[in-house]
């Protein structure tokens, strides 16, 4: 698995010509370009090697909320502390009439997390309580760990906020499955995550857009490969949507995904 970034490097200059330094600064400058002026940074890194390609260093060490990024720790915090059984836990939709269609009908666990729907896990937020989400928050070192926005809304525009690197290194423990949590709710958390599932390539991913204003929007996540696996951050001035759209980009220049 050492071999797994070389690999990918000499890909990238097979394909683009020059040193790895001018493939990284061409795939610097496209990404500019589909920006179209927005601010925006990109981390992906194999998990392996350590080797990551990053775009605006200095938007990647700076804090932003959460957002729907925030539902991955906290399915595993509610799985932790029996807030809900499984994936398949069933919460009956409250009869409000919400935004997004896919919001105003029952839920579960796994659903919540696929259609990101808030009073999901607003509801499992409450049955977690402050104490118990104040630990476990600790324990995952999630961003600055600050739930004093409320216990229901304290992810969304509110206290707690984390950077782009800091989301690659909670994405790189959950991968590794190194946190202080039980192995299989890990692993349900991941399996829930996934977005896309190919052949060659399985993406697992969370969203995040800030509703009030659509002013921040983020991806996080990691794909899995045959060369190995890679954990990634995206945030910019517009919304989760974008941030996706983005990111599948860098990771078809990086030749990690395969160009369609």
């Amino acid at each position: 698995m050492k071999r797994t970034a070389a690999l990918v490097l000499s890909i990238a200059l097979v394909v683009m010509g020059g040193t790895y330094a001018d493939a990284k600064n061409s795939i610097k400058s496209d990404i500019t370009d589909m920006l179209n002026g927005k601010d925006a940074t990109v981390i992906i890194r194999n998990v392996k090697t350590e080797k990551e390609f990053v775009y605006n260093k200095y938007r990647s060490e700076r804090r932003y909320t959460p957002e729907s990024t925030y539902k991955v720790p906290h399915a595993l915090i509610g799985l932790s502390t029996g807030a809900v059984r499984d994936e398949y836990e069933v919460k009956r939709w409250d009869g409000v009439m919400r935004e997004f269609p896919d919001w105003n009908r029952d839920h579960t666990l796994a659903s919540g997390m696929r259609y990101s729907v808030i009073w999901y896990y607003q509801a499992m937020a409450r049955d977690i309580g402050e104490e118990r989400m104040q630990e476990n928050l600790d324990l995952l070192d999630y961003g600055n760990a600050d739930i004093s926005g409320g216990i229901d809304s304290f992810w969304l525009d509110s206290s707690l906020e984390i950077s782009a690197r800091e989301q690659t290194d909670f994405f790189e423990g959950l991968v590794e499955e190194s946190f202080p949590f039980d192995k299989q709710q890990m692993r349900t958390v991941k399996r829930i995550m996934i977005n896309d599932e190919q052949n060659d390539y399985t993406i697992h991913g969370k969203t995040g857009t800030r509703l009030s204003d659509y002013g921040l929007g983020w991806y996080t996540g990691y794909v899995e490969t045959e060369k190995g696996e890679w954990v990634f951050a995206v945030n910019l001035d517009g919304s989760g949507t974008e941030a996706k759209n983005l990111t599948l980009e860098v990771l078809k220049k990086l030749n990690i995904i395969p160009k369609e």
